[in-house]
């Protein structure tokens, strides 16, 4: 049997990974994120906008929403877009991280500056000015993530060059406990937006997501965190809070079965993809390499050696963009 190329076998194991979750996937329609959902509001909007910018503005009609409806990920459409003192904002919010941001985020503003610019002539000789970009990632999952990290998209280009001609850079805020703090007390909407995710992480441990649901948006409540937009949204926050969980672990669900498919297989092609799927997840999730070679030695039987050669060889093709 002909042996595959590494970019054979990897176009073969993305089908595979896009067939398990397009199976996984029983919801037709796409849903909103409870995050997505505070933010419309502008007042809210224009509070996070003010904190992360440390801008001062105290208008909230000056932000012109121009989120793009299409702009869809994992079953969700999650990202918030507006105008505001002649720049243009994209902001996503995440519970997972990856180096293909930069990417989805070009997509996103060529296809925002297709639509500002709509109708003018971009063969004539006046230049057609535009807003300088802006992104933003707000990231709450639950692997270990730097509190400020910038992601580039030349880092994804297969030659480096020092001065590339394209460059896009994404700024990723971890909003979890213990970072950014400043930014969260600058910002209540957001800072009580995590305590809800907190509540419903702590109590999904014990319960039901339903009752771990349930029970926080309740206490919530009682407690004042997002009061007025629990009370006048309880029923769709529920439903959109416990989408957002099952889809989180479908994700998961689908690491942890590629991971394992490797082992299983008994195949060392099979076994070098799993070994080195694990290692590329938790390096863009921003896990340790101590923590990495632990895993590997526990999931796969690596001796310390051997899974340093992986851990350098994964490493290396990274960092040349491969």
């Amino acid at each position: 049997m002909k042996k595959q190329t590494k970019k054979q076998a990897g176009l073969h194991h993305g089908q595979q990974s896009r067939r398990r979750t397009k199976g996984r996937r029983v919801r037709k329609q796409y849903k909103d994120t409870v995050f997505r959902m505070l933010f419309r509001d502008k007042v809210c909007l224009l509070e996070l906008y003010n904190a992360v910018s440390g801008g001062c503005c105290t208008d909230p009609e000056a932000l012109e929403i121009v989120t793009l409806e299409n702009a869809i990920y994992m079953g969700m459409k999650n990202d918030l877009a507006f105008l505001v003192d002649f720049h243009l904002y994209l902001y996503e919010h995440q519970s997972t991280v990856n180096l293909n941001m930069p990417l989805r985020f070009l997509e996103y503003v060529t296809e925002e500056y297709g639509r500002l610019t709509a109708g003018e002539n971009l063969y004539g000789s006046r230049q057609i000015l535009l807003p300088p970009p802006h992104f933003v990632v707000f990231y709450n999952g639950k692997r270990g993530y730097p509190e400020r990290k910038m992601l580039r998209l030349s880092e994804a280009f297969q030659v480096r060059e020092n001065e590339p001609a394209l460059e896009l850079g994404v700024l990723v805020l971890n909003i979890n406990e213990g970072f950014n703090t400043a930014l969260k007390e600058q910002c209540r909407t957001l800072r009580e937006y995590m305590q809800y995710v907190n509540k419903v992480r702590e109590y999904v441990v014990d319960l039901s997501m339903e009752d771990a649901v349930d029970r926080a948006v309740d206490e919530c409540i009682a407690e004042g965190i997002l009061r007025d937009f629990l009370l006048a949204n309880k029923a769709e926050v529920k439903r959109m809070s416990i989408y957002e969980y099952d889809e989180e672990a479908t994700r998961e669900a689908i690491r942890v079965e590629e991971y394992e498919r490797g082992r299983e297989v008994g195949r060392e092609e099979g076994r070098e993809e799993g070994i080195e799927a694990l290692i590329l997840d938790n390096m863009e999730s921003g896990t340790s390499k101590k923590v990495i070679l632990e895993k590997l030695a526990k999931r796969f039987g690596l001796k310390a050696d051997k899974a340093e050669a992986y851990y350098n060889k994964v490493e290396a093709a990274s960092a040349q963009g491969k």
